[in-house]
C-alpha cells in the first residue's frame, strides 16, 4: 500500500468513526430519557401523561422529519444538512436541562427528533458515497449498524449513573458537549459535494413535512389527553398533508409504495414492534420506580431488552437470511407480546429482577428476530430507485408507533394503572404478530 493510499484509507475510517459515534449519540436518546423520565416528572412536578412528551415528542419530531430530510439533502447537500442538524441537536441538547418548565423541554425533544432523523440517516449515506464499494464498505456499514444498536444499552447505562449521581438534568445535558465535538471533527473530515442543484416542488415538500409533523404532535396529544378535539385537529393537518402531496409534481410519498404489499405490511408491524416496546418500557419505567428502584437499578433491569441486539447486530443479516425474513419476522412479532404478558399485572409492590428477566429477555430477542429482517422485507423486492423513498417510509412508520402507542399507554397508565397500560401494550404487539403472520402467506412481489 502506498503512503497516499494509506492516508486516504486512514481519512475514511476517520469519517467512519465520527458518524458512527453520532450515530451513538442519536441512538441512546430514547433509553436514556425512558431511565430518566420518573425523575424528571418528579423534578418538573409533571403528570406521566405531560412527562410522557420527552419520550414520544422526540418520537414524533423524527416521524415528521424522515420524507422532508430526503428532499433537505437533494436540496442542500449531505455534508450541510448533516452538520447543521449536527449543530442544532447540540444547541437543543444544552437548553433542554435549563428549562424549568416542561413544555421548553418537550420542544427541544422535538427538535431533537427532528435533527436525528436527518443526522442518521444523512450519515449512512455519506458513508455509501465515500467508501470504494466492496469490502471496507460492507465494514464500515457493519461499524456504523453496531455503534446505532449499542447506543440503546450506552443509553442505559449512562441515564442510571447520571440520574441517580448528578440528577436527570445531568442526563439530558450529557449528549450537548459530545455533539460539539463531533461537529468540529466532522467540519474537517465530511468531505466536500459539488454544488447541488437542488430541485422543483419545494414549498409543497415544506407544507406536507410541516402538516405531518403538526398532525403527529396533535394525535400525541389527543392520545395523551384522550381529547376529541385533537383528533380532528391532526385529521385537518393530515389532509394538508395530502393536499399537498396531491399537488405536488414529487411527492414525498410515491403512490406506488403503498400498493407494495411488503413494504405495508413490515412498516404496520414495525409501527406496532417500536411502538409496543417503547410503549412498555415507558410503563415498566414508572412502574418499578414507583415500586422504590433507583435509576440505576431500572437501567440494569432494562438491558435485557436492549443488550441480546447490540450483540447479535453484526450477525442480524444472517439470521434474517437462513429464516428467511417473514419467518424472522413473525417470530419476533410473536416473542415480543409474550414478553409484554409476562409483566406482572397486579399487586401493590413493585417487581424483581427475578420476575423482570423473562419477560424483558423475550423482548429483546423480539428485536434480534425482527429488527432487521422487517427492513430487508420492506425494501428487499423494490427497484433499487425506490429503495431510498421506501426506507424513508418505512422509518416513519417506526417512528409513529414509537410516538403514538407509548401516548395511550400513559394516559391508561394514569388512568387505571399498569395493568391496563399493558394490556394495550400487549394488544398492540398481537396486532403486529397478526400482520407479520399475514405476511407469511403473502410472498414478496414487486409493485405494478
Amino acid at each position: 500500500m502506498s503512503i497516499a493510499s494509506g492516508t486516504r484509507a486512514g481519512a475514511r475510517w476517520a469519517l467512519v468513526a465520527v458518524l458512527a459515534a453520532n450515530m451513538l449519540v442519536d441512538a441512546l436518546e430514547v433509553s436514556a430519557t425512558l431511565v430518566a423520565l420518573p425523575a424528571v416528572g418528579s423534578g418538573l412536578g409533571a403528570s406521566v401523561t405531560r412527562v410522557q412528551w420527552i419520550v414520544t415528542g422526540f418520537a414524533a419530531g423524527f416521524a415528521g422529519a424522515v420524507l422532508l430530510g430526503g428532499r433537505l439533502v437533494e436540496w442542500f447537500g449531505r455534508r450541510r444538512v448533516f452538520l447543521v442538524a449536527l449543530l442544532v441537536f447540540a444547541a437543543a441538547s444544552m437548553g433542554g436541562p435549563l428549562a424549568d418548565r416542561l413544555d421548553l423541554l418537550v420542544a427541544t425533544r422535538v427538535v431533537k427528533g427532528f435533527c436525528v432523523a436527518l443526522t442518521a440517516p444523512t450519515g449512512l449515506a455519506i458513508i455509501v458515497a465515500s467508501v470504494p464499494e466492496g469490502g471496507a464498505r460492507r465494514r464500515a456499514v457493519s461499524v456504523y449498524t453496531l455503534f446505532g444498536a449499542a447506543g440503546f444499552c450506552s443509553g442505559l447505562l449512562l441515564s442510571g449513573l447520571l440520574t441517580g449521581a448528578a440528577g436527570w438534568r445531568w442526563t439530558l445535558a450529557f449528549p450537548a458537549p459530545l455533539a460539539l465535538l463531533l461537529f468540529a471533527v466532522a467540519l474537517r473530515v465530511v468531505p466536500r459535494e459539488p454544488a447541488v442543484s437542488g430541485g422543483g416542488a419545494r414549498w409543497q415538500a415544506v407544507v406536507a413535512g410541516g402538516a405531518l409533523t403538526s398532525a403527529v404532535l396533535l394525535l400525541v396529544d389527543a392520545l395523551a389527553r384522550r381529547w376529541w378535539g385533537g383528533v380532528l385537529a391532526a385529521a385537518a393537518a393530515a389532509l394538508v398533508f395530502v393536499r399537498a402531496e396531491r399537488a405536488s409534481p414529487r411527492p414525498l410519498v410515491h403512490a406506488v409504495l403503498l400498493r407494495h404489499g411488503p413494504l405495508v405490511r413490515s412498516a404496520l408491524g414495525a409501527a406496532a414492534l417500536n411502538g409496543s416496546y417503547v410503549g412498555f418500557l415507558l410503563v415498566a419505567a414508572l412502574d418499578l420506580r414507583r415500586g422504590g428502584w433507583s435509576a440505576w437499578e431500572t437501567a440494569l433491569g432494562f438491558l435485557p431488552a436492549g443488550a441480546p441486539l447490540a450483540l447479535t447486530a453484526l450477525h442480524s443479516g444472517r439470521i434474517a437470511a437462513r429464516l428467511g425474513p417473514a419467518r424472522a419476522v413473525a417470530a419476533g412479532a410473536l416473542s415480543a407480546p409474550a414478553g409484554y404478558a409476562l409483566y406482572p399485572r397486579s399487586g401493590a409492590g413493585g417487581v424483581t429482577y427475578v420476575e423482570l428477566l423473562p419477560s424483558l429477555s423475550l423482548v429483546g430477542l423480539a428485536f434480534v428476530l425482527a429488527f432487521t429482517a422487517l427492513h430487508l422485507q420492506a425494501t428487499g423486492s423494490l427497484p433499487s430507485g425506490l429503495q431510498a423513498a421506501a426506507g424513508g417510509l418505512y422509518q416513519t412508520c417506526v417512528q409513529l408507533g414509537a410516538a403514538l402507542t407509548p401516548a395511550l399507554a400513559s394516559a391508561l397508565y394514569a388512568a387505571s394503572g399498569r395493568s391496563a397500560a399493558l394490556w394495550l401494550v400487549t394488544a398492540v404487539g398481537l396486532a403486529g404478530a397478526g400482520v407479520a403472520l399475514a405476511g407469511l402467506a403473502h410472498p414478496s412481489t414487486d409493485p405494478s
